[in-house]
């Protein structure tokens, strides 16, 4: 599936904060994703972004 910026996905885990939901700034080598409850923001391998991703929610301006 491909994913651009300001997607909204769904991951397999929730945040510390308990959300589940995240907003794509990067896409590439490496995923930027942005925690929709906190805002906090987390750089993962694409690899490791793809493996936790389990649907898009919503699909961005894009």
């Amino acid at each position: 599936m491909d994913y651009n910026i300001g997607d909204i996905v769904k991951t397999k885990k929730q945040h510390p904060c308990g959300s589940k939901e995240w907003e794509v700034t990067r896409v590439g080598v490496d995923f930027k994703l942005k925690c929709i409850g906190c805002g906090h923001v987390v750089m993962l391998p694409r690899e490791k972004a793809l493996k936790i991703i389990t649907k898009k929610i919503e699909k961005g301006a894009n």
